[in-house]
């Protein structure tokens, strides 16, 4: 009986040190991201060209990346090729019960609100943010970051706001063209391939695509693409192990970021479209 009661208080007390240190971790990375935005204003008045360098580099990639046309190419192909399984998905299931002509408003309730938005953050998680954390991770393990605290330069508003500023702000331009991959994709899967009148689609398709819900789409872009660099580069940043470490670090990184964009657009639709749904079955 003693033998059991000691294990039981062995067993608590390690619980409760694992705990303590998961919270210990929120309120590492938590206090990362609050000094990671409150160092913005510096980067802007300090480090502006380091800004549009890392703009370029997102935009269009380096090395292997760039060859391919860099992230907007990869994730407008990715928004692409999911807006033509949404018209085929649609015409197809639409049609088993006599309304395939509806297709249209398919490809703009659906793409605009969930699948454009998803799948352009999967894509931001996988290329910008998982660069970005190897670029950091590579750099903390070769002490490149501790040099430049030795050389009296910060490196949160230097190496972290930097990127989120950039990685923020390509995100624009970048969603537009998964955007129009996304219509373009519908637009002829169902008109080409399935025939339907092209007139009959831009009808349906204008009627129920609102303004509005493209603006909501952007923003939803715009905060999924700041929350995927902050969770890209705190993982870099707090990288250890040497290389092997780096490659944990990006996994964590990317795992922890889809969960995030799932999470964002969650929160944005039921924020947005929860209470009446800002849907109106008319023309």
């Amino acid at each position: 009986m003693v033998l059991a009661g000691s294990d039981l208080v062995a067993r608590s007390r390690r619980r409760a040190r694992r705990v303590s240190a998961a919270v210990d971790d929120v309120g590492g990375e938590v206090e990362f991201f609050v000094a990671a935005v409150r160092g913005i204003p510096q980067a802007l008045r300090h480090y502006r060209k380091d800004v549009i360098r890392l703009i370029a580099e997102i935009g269009m990639g380096t090395g292997a990346l760039a060859v391919v046309g860099g992230t907007v190419v990869i994730v407008a192909s990715l928004t692409l090729f999911t807006g033509g399984t949404i018209a085929i998905q649609g015409y197809s299931s639409l049609g088993n019960i006599g309304i395939e002509s509806l297709t249209g408003f398919l490809a703009a309730f659906i793409n605009v609100r969930v699948a454009a938005p998803v799948v352009a953050g999967i894509g931001l998680s996988a290329t910008i943010g998982a660069g970005s954390t190897a670029q950091l991770g590579a750099m903390r393990i070769s002490e490149e970051i501790d040099a430049l605290e030795t050389m009296g330069i910060r490196p949160l508003p230097y190496l972290i706001s930097t990127r989120i500023m950039a990685g923020t702000l390509v995100v624009i331009p970048l969603y537009s063209a998964a955007m129009i991959a996304s219509f373009y994709a519908c637009r002829f899967a169902t008109v080409s391939i399935y025939g339907q009148s092209g007139g009959l689609y831009d009808h349906y398709f204008r009627t129920f695509l609102q303004p509005v819900d493209i603006l909501w789409s952007f923003f939803q872009a715009i905060a999924m693409g700041a929350a995927v660099m902050l969770v890209h580069t705190y993982y870099g940043f707090t990288a250890s192990g040497g290389p092997d470490g780096v490659g944990r670090a990006v996994g964590r990184a990317v795992r922890a970021s889809l969960i995030v964009v799932v999470s964002v657009t969650l929160l944005i639709s039921l924020a947005v479209y929860g209470a009446t749904g800002n849907f109106h079955l008319s023309s």
